[in-house]
């Protein structure tokens, strides 16, 4: 999956928002039965995490994506955190807080679905929105200009930096729909009576920011995709065919990992297996 990678600069403009694959659902199928086995491994390994990061602008697919990937991974294995409008205990602690008590243990998966990246992008697009934070060097939005995400974005390179040397794996993927599809996406949920609890006019009111919003989704990913924390930007306007490019990442990047193995029994617990296993069978 080495082409949805950013490795160079990128122009959002330019790539593409919808790729159909006619076996997405066979491939999904195959993928997730092979993530949950090696998740297994990797509970049972103990010596990485993985920190799987989706962004994307509503109605993206990023909670289906969670659910179909994740179906048959054993739920001790994989811990979601969805993010919302920071609290007040929140708010007394610096942006990047609340992420860092949210990670993965060794062993597990987590998923941020809307991440850290959440403060260099809601937060850029309505700056008003950092006067809660209550910064001692932000006096006004005057005072929250380019340097200051940029200065964000260089933080979480750091933080990403630091979790990654510390033995989480991290991936971030970008579901780049298309503001059509989000049109679409938005009238089913007012068509369909079952889709109705999913709308909420804040949904229109920011589609209003469709073309800021896209433009600091490019700067962050071009300032913050690193090779130990690379973004994906993945087609999503057709659901099945994104849904599968996650999982095969995901399942790809865990492969390579090649010391991911599960720990052998001690020789002297080895060695009385043969008793072990009598006194079961006389029990």
């Amino acid at each position: 999956m080495h082409k949805y990678k950013v490795t160079t600069p990128i122009n959002l403009s330019k790539i593409t928002t919808k790729e159909v694959d006619s076996n997405a659902k066979d491939k999904l199928k195959k993928a997730r039965k092979q993530l949950s086995e090696l998740q297994d491994t990797m509970y049972a390994h103990g010596k990485y995490s993985m920190l799987v990061c989706l962004q994307g602008m509503d109605t993206s697919g990023k909670d289906s994506l969670i659910r179909e990937v994740f179906k048959q991974v054993n739920a001790r294995g994989v811990v979601v955190h969805s993010f919302k409008v920071p609290t007040d205990k929140e708010l007394k602690h610096d942006f990047l807080w609340r992420h860092y008590v949210a990670l993965p243990e060794r062993g597990k998966i987590g998923v941020f679905n809307r991440t850290h990246y959440e403060n260099v992008l809601v937060t850029r697009v309505h700056p008003e929105y950092i006067m809660g934070e209550k910064l001692p060097s932000v006096k006004s939005t005057n005072d929250i200009d380019d340097t200051f995400f940029h200065n964000r974005m260089e933080d979480i390179n750091n933080f990403e930096k630091h979790i990654a040397d510390n033995g989480t794996i991290i991936l971030k993927f970008f579901l780049h729909v298309s503001k059509e599809e989000q049109k679409n996406r938005l009238l089913r949920r007012i068509e369909k009576k079952n889709k109705n609890w999913k709308f909420s006019a804040g949904d229109l009111e920011e589609r209003e920011h469709w073309s800021t919003y896209q433009a600091c989704y490019e700067d962050a990913i071009n300032r913050t995709s690193t090779e130990k924390a690379p973004w994906y930007i993945v087609p999503a306007d057709d659901k099945p065919t994104a849904r599968t490019i996650v999982a095969t990442t995901i399942l790809e990047t865990l492969e390579s990992y090649k010391d991911i193995k599960a720990p052998e029994l001690d020789d002297k617990t080895k060695a009385r297996l043969d008793e072990f296993r009598a006194q079961l069978e006389n029990d």
